[in-house]
């Protein structure tokens, strides 16, 4: 029996649908700022403002860069943009006097830039002259605030590092390094991930774990490449370099499952005048931790509003259906064994898109012993995965074709596959479905598909052919109509064998045609072990593939 499944949030019919927000990331620099300390120079940080009815309202601030006219900061500022909307940001720079935490109102004013968030996502880079008071430029200070949509991209991850016998850069005490990670962008330049906090007088260092998304990190590309930078902090902002080393995130997670995650922390100029020189210190990745966030179309699973939240006490609607169905299809499969399939998540190891994985998370095995171990491998899956998209259910039909096409070519076709599918909204690879559809109408198989939630389902009940001939985006007409569509919320109240009886109404005739083209007469089936058909007289054995609607996320 095959639970498919697709997720994709939807307003209720003749609703008003909610705006749908995009995650951006925001990175801040700024140049020639200002210089206000009479003995040092400035120590920045921006503050950010959103315009709320018709005020300025904080929304988070900066790191402060010590001594610096050129400040890179790490701090990343995270917001929810949405296109219709006109969202007013204005970026505020000040000189801090004190931890950035305790307020601005002490702080002296460096100057000022507003702009709207759509400018700053449509250029992607925005670069403008910072503003004093009645208008008037800050010399020639700039601020550039780069965008980066990060919709989708739901990873974190948690890294700490520390380091052992670093080089002493001080004459009188020891280095007080501070560590900085960058990527490497396609065109070569050097992103700004994250810079440590300083370990003050101490060459073995142990910084404090930051999180990061992997956005952020690599732009969710584990091969790309870091480089992480060793620095001796220097209160006038110019700090003597100590050491690096470049790396990916794919070494990083090797290594460190292999208890080998240390690199040499090299400075090029040693290696270059002494023969002997070996590092300036080695740093350890002390800590690695991959965070998935449950946040797609159908919610956090751990939220009671969620499609796919698990409650103690009554199945959701995805189990609903599946039990309901699954158990009339099981009487029709002797070994009761039946492939469950995900699609639309990202999976462990690597957390990449798949849209055909098994849920039990062996490939080799997708099979679950009965309806019972189908719920268990959901439940299962689950917190293990990243609900992600887009919904591509054409994978998964082409893969059970495969299949019912390997059983047509023995001449018996003594097995017919039912695939059915969970879904809570409009599929995205529409032609391509098409097309797996029409050419899944010569074989032995039919699809049936439940659709969970209030989501708009015209573009399931146009696969369906109640209405008309299916055909391809070629124009080629489908040989049999195979899909049938139920909307669950018109069954929610209705006796399991009610929507059983509505979800496998139209089967019986499926099978009889497909037989019927293939001029098949009906047979008597033994029992096999594993693609078994029933022990009764006259009928070919029905094969469920489930297909688990509660992974697959557009």
């Amino acid at each position: 029996m095959s639970a498919g499944s697709e997720r994709r949030a939807a307003a209720a019919p003749r609703a008003v649908p909610a705006p749908r927000a995009s995650r951006v990331e925001l990175r801040l620099s700024c140049r020639h700022l200002l210089d206000r300390d009479p003995l040092t120079k400035s120590d920045p940080s921006v503050l950010l403002l959103l315009r709320s009815q018709n005020q300025w309202v904080q929304v988070d601030r900066t790191e402060v860069v010590r001594s610096s006219l050129h400040p890179v900061f790490s701090k990343v500022f995270t917001l929810d943009y949405y296109f219709e909307e006109v969202q007013k940001l204005r970026f505020e720079v000040y000189d801090t006097r004190g931890p950035s935490d305790l307020g601005y109102q002490d702080d002296d004013f460096l100057g000022g830039m507003e702009c709207t968030l759509g400018q700053i996502v449509a250029q992607k880079k925005v670069t403008r002259a910072l503003l004093l008071r009645f208008g008037r430029n800050a010399g020639k200070s700039t601020i550039t605030v780069t965008a980066e949509d990060i919709s989708g991209n739901n990873g974190y991850v948690e890294l700490s590092f520390r380091a052992r016998k670093l080089d002493n850069k001080d004459l009188f005490s020891k280095s007080d390094p501070f560590l900085e990670l960058y990527r490497v962008n396609d065109d070569g330049s050097e992103q700004l991930v994250y810079r440590t906090e300083v370990v003050k007088d101490n060459l073995s260092p142990v910084w404090e774990p930051f999180k990061v998304s992997l956005n952020n990190l690599c732009s969710c590309e584990e091969t790309r490449p870091l480089k992480c930078l060793v620095w001796d902090h220097d209160s006038r902002g110019k700090h003597d370099f100590i050491g690096e080393f470049s790396t990916t995130f794919e070494e990083m997670q090797r290594a460190f499952g292999e208890d080998q995650a240390q690199w040499d922390c090299v400075n090029a100029k040693y290696r270059q005048k002494k023969c002997t020189y070996r590092n300036s210190g080695v740093v350890i990745l002390a800590d690695l931790k991959v965070a998935i966030d449950f946040t797609a179309s159908n919610g956090d699973p751990r939220n009671s509003c969620s499609l796919h939240y698990i409650n103690p006490f009554q199945p959701n609607e995805y189990l609903q259906a599946l039990v309901a169905v699954g158990e009339i299809c099981q009487d029709y499969d002797s070994d009761k064994r039946f492939s469950a399939l995900g699609f639309g998540a990202r999976i462990p190891p690597k957390y990449e898109v798949s849209h055909d994985f098994a849920i039990n998370f062996n490939p080799e095995d997708d099979e679950c012993e009965g309806i019972q171990g189908v719920v268990e491998a959901y439940r299962n899956c689950l917190p293990r995965v990243q609900l992600y998209g887009p919904t591509n259910v054409a994978p998964v039909i082409s893969k059970v074709a495969r299949m019912a096409a390997a059983e047509e070519s023995t001449g018996e076709a003594s097995q017919y596959y039912i695939l059915l599918v969970l879904t809570d909204g409009v599929v995205t690879d529409m032609a391509d479905a098409r097309e797996a559809i029409v050419r899944a109408s010569h074989l032995p198989m039919s699809i049936i598909i439940v659709g969970v939630g209030n989501a708009d389902f015209t573009d399931m009940q146009t696969l369906d052919g109640d209405e008309g001939i299916l055909r391809s985006p070629r124009g080629e007409p489908a040989l049999r109509d195979i899909v049938q569509f139920v909307p669950f919320r018109e069954l929610k109240s209705a006796s399991p064998a009610a929507l059983a009886k509505c979800v496998l109404a139209e089967v019986p005739r499926q099978v009889v045609e497909y037989f019927s083209y293939r001029e098949l007469p009906p047979r008597g089936l033994g029992t096999h072990t594993h693609d078994a058909g029933p022990e009764r007289a006259g009928q070919p054995g029905v094969r469920p593939v489930s297909v688990s609607s509660t992974l697959g996320v557009p």
